[in-house]
């Protein structure tokens, strides 16, 4: 395992941009080969979340993705997402000690913007930094809302047994992809409280990779909006934060237009 997962880990898409800008279109909308206790177990994990009604009425969100390893901040950036037109825009420095700003529409047509130290980049660099973008939202929201996607089209569900850490009994879901997402040969392992339904770990064995999986926790979960997010992920040393929640009904004039 490298110091901080690729980078910070390469996840899934998991039809996420579908589910994003038509959720209720994909709501229950598995792909037929699930396991049938498997998604009953993922329907109980949205219920519990705040469910599925109040996830699809809700406009947007904002939170900050960090990494941390020793204590020592290894990354950080903060995410705007507008749910219903699609909208994302991330702010961070890169390794440089840059500053950034991308603003894209997810799916859409209208083009894509970005910054670098507040200078408005074109060309063959703008489409660089938009895929750079894309990969930022993929990564750093299936970090912070993979329990709302487990019943995305093109996610593979399946029943891997139950088992039992510090008295607690867990039911554990496989998570496989069927040709969606940039790293589609991504595996996981998702272990449900069954006590309060809610994902407090999982397993991952990341395209290109070799088992053992990596674990990592999920935890520090907190309430906006009456939804459940989580605002922690550790393994040993490393730990992935997905915190500073905030539910938007309204965003700001230009928050998707300008730095």
């Amino acid at each position: 395992m490298r110091a901080a997962p690729r980078p910070i880990a390469r996840l899934a898409l998991v039809a996420c941009l579908g589910a994003a800008l038509a959720p209720a279109a994909a709501a229950r909308a598995e792909t037929p080969a699930s396991d049938p206790r498997a998604t009953k177990i993922a329907d109980q994990v949205m219920t519990a979340l705040g469910g599925r009604d109040r996830w699809d009425k809700l406009r947007g969100i904002r939170w900050s993705f960090e990494v941390t390893v020793n204590d020592t901040m290894r990354a950080s950036r903060r995410h705007s997402w507008d749910k219903w037109n699609g909208w994302h825009r991330v702010d961070g420095v890169n390794r440089s000690g840059q500053k950034f700003t991308f603003i894209e529409q997810l799916e859409g047509k209208a083009p894509g913007r970005a910054w670098m130290n507040a200078q408005a980049i074109q060309g063959d660099s703008l489409a660089k930094l938009m895929k750079r973008a894309k990969s930022l939202w993929i990564n750093d929201t299936y970090w912070m809302l993979m329990p709302y996607k487990l019943r995305d089209p093109g996610v593979h569900l399946g029943y891997d047994g139950d088992t039992t850490f510090a008295g607690a009994t867990y039911d554990r879901l496989t998570l496989s992809f069927n040709h969606v997402g940039e790293t589609p040969g991504d595996h996981y392992w998702v272990y449900v409280n069954r006590a309060n339904h809610r994902v407090e770990r999982w397993d991952m064995v990341l395209q290109g990779d070799q088992p053992p999986p990596a674990t990592y926790t999920w935890e520090g979960w907190e309430q906006h909006s009456g939804l459940w997010f989580p605002t922690a992920h550790r393994q040993d040393k490393l730990v992935i934060y997905t915190r500073n929640v905030e539910t938007v009904t309204q965003f700001k004039p230009g928050e998707f237009k300008n730095p």
